[in-house]
């Protein structure tokens, strides 16, 4: 006896087949929170540090700590002028340290979708 494709077989390996896509997608964003959310710590952690030292290092209140600090760990820039030698030399520090901080959240934001990007196209070791 001969096997008889039905038209519900197409239906059946179509839906298969979207299900299979609908997990990866949801694997993706899983991993994409997950990682934005650890990318948020590390911004927040580098904003506290920076907040505590404006206000120990140049005698902002808290409230203008924390406007120096979101600034500069944003790259707009100081908006108070630095009262004294040493905030100024932390400053420089700060914005240094404020740019890798950036430069840890993208790549953290940004490694799960680089990986299926990489896993979609099967990019072996070895190529």
């Amino acid at each position: 006896m001969l096997f008889v494709k039905s038209p519900y077989m197409n239906v059946m390996a179509n839906l298969i087949k979207s299900i299979k896509q609908s997990e990866s997608i949801q694997v993706l964003a899983r991993r994409f929170v997950t990682y934005l959310v650890l990318s948020a710590v590390f911004i927040l952690l580098g904003l506290g540090i920076g907040v505590i030292g404006y206000h120990w290092v140049a005698g902002f209140s808290w409230v203008d700590a924390l406007v120096e600090a979101s600034m500069i760990l944003s790259g707009m820039g100081p908006i108070s002028p630095l009262p004294n030698v040493s905030a100024k030399i932390f400053a420089s520090i700060y914005a240094l340290f404020s740019g890798l901080v950036f430069v840890l959240a993208m790549g953290i934001v940004l490694s799960p979708v680089v990986y299926s990007l990489l896993r979609h196209f099967d990019v072996s070791k070895e190529a």
